[in-house]
């Protein structure tokens, strides 16, 4: 017999309506990151992906994973639990341990990773509709919270839309689109197509309940995003590693709100870890791992600090890592900050054709991170495309191309 429980469109305004959400993120939404989100302006946040069977059969994997402060109704929610894996019966074992300290359960459909292939999980479960049916059938009818999922796209629109009604008709409340196809990662990433995003939205259920995932770089684009696609909510996941600003309100004109400075963040976050270590050893685990993020742009400025980061292994205490990095930040910041030939100033650039700006930002501030594939990072590609097919449109393709390949001899 099937559990009575709310509707997604229930839970979404008994959860306040979240719109600016953490994505769930291997090793990085754990506790104290999200914990530090919600501080800066998050309004739903998601777990990383737990694995089913491990969670299901492995003390020490639940340990490690899941602390007692984790869902804490004070400090931890509203909360999404992500899961991962291809037997129901693991995953709804999983969901069960977890289902009263959470609010939704998720099932991780998205993860493109070499591990979700090994595994078999994630995005990789996209060609097996009925597995995956039987999978949030069983959640949505044995779990007493609701169950919810996280996609990626495919390359036709229809099969995309038939996927996402089956996905519903299974009985997941919330839908969360990742605007990629499962081959978009690492170098091909690549910009989301939001244009799916709201194809989706326009052929779905008017009550569906449905997050976009994609593009975030800086705050305004979340309201952007939000317009162009007709979501409910935008969920963010690279861009608040390297900027929990990103979740700042769109209007805010204060530098040190949309991209606060990294001494600011890393001591913020630093007394949240000390707080909750003890019982998140997740969160003391991926300490390192955030610290690198959070300081990406001024450790390319700063390689002595950047040493000291690197050298820093799992045996550190955090007593250490407050003396040998957190503490040199702020004095090194603190100076750069009250020296007045430092211009500290945050820089518009033009509108580009994909609907935002790009912007200049300090180095001892939070930004976004633009992967860099030869050398040349993704805002400078995707300018050259746009570069690219202008010229196409105008002179042709084959002349064109012809003038790029002269350009190349000639640096060559």
């Amino acid at each position: 017999m099937a559990v009575t429980k709310i509707t997604g469109r229930e839970l979404f305004n008994k959860l306040g309506q979240p719109s600016k959400i953490l994505a769930p993120m291997v090793d990085h939404s754990e506790l104290a990151w999200r914990i530090l989100s919600r501080q800066h302006g998050c309004t739903l946040t998601y777990t990383p992906m737990l694995h089913a069977r491990l969670f299901a059969t492995s003390d020490k994997y639940r340990r490690d994973m899941w602390g007692s402060l984790d869902g804490d109704s004070k400090i931890d929610r509203p909360l999404v639990v992500q899961i991962c894996g291809n037997d129901p019966e693991y995953v709804l074992q999983t969901a069960l341990l977890v289902q009263d300290k959470c609010d939704a359960v998720d099932l991780n459909l998205g993860c493109p990773q070499g591990i979700a292939k090994k595994g078999h999980y994630g995005s990789f479960l996209m060609e097996e509709w009925d597995l995956i049916h039987k999978i949030i059938r069983t959640l949505h009818d044995k779990l007493e919270v609701p169950v919810t999922a996280k996609i990626r796209v495919f390359p036709e629109r229809q099969k995309t839309l038939d996927y996402a009604k089956m996905i519903l008709d299974a009985g997941a409340q919330f839908l969360t689109v990742h605007g990629r196809l499962r081959e978009q990662k690492g170098q091909k990433t690549g910009l989301a197509d939001w244009s799916i995003i709201k194809f989706l939205r326009d052929n779905l259920p008017s009550d569906t309940v449905m997050f976009a995932n994609g593009n975030i770089l800086y705050p305004e684009d979340i309201t952007r995003c939000l317009k162009e696609t007709g979501c409910d909510g935008v969920m963010s996941a690279e861009g608040n590693l390297y900027n929990p600003g990103v979740f700042a309100a769109e209007d805010s004109l204060d530098k040190d709100v949309s991209f606060p400075r990294v001494d600011v963040i890393l001591r913020e976050y630093y007394e949240i870890v000390k707080k909750v270590a003890a019982e998140s050893p997740a969160s003391r685990k991926t300490m390192k791992s955030h610290i690198f993020k959070i300081l990406r742009p001024f450790l390319s400025n700063h390689t002595d600090i950047r040493s000291v980061v690197a050298s820093m292994g799992g045996k550190a205490t955090l007593e250490e890592w407050d003396e040998k990095v957190i503490k040199p930040v702020e004095e090194i910041v603190n100076q750069l900050c009250s020296d007045g030939e430092k211009k500290d100033d945050v820089e518009v650039g033009p509108l580009e054709s994909w609907g935002g700006s790009y912007k200049t930002v300090p180095y001892w501030r939070c930004q976004p991170y633009f992967r860099a594939v030869n050398g040349v990072t993704g805002d400078k590609r995707q300018q050259q495309k746009e570069e690219e097919e202008t010229e196409d449109a105008v002179e042709g393709p084959n002349e064109s191309a012809t003038k790029r390949r002269k350009i190349v001899d000639a640096l060559s």
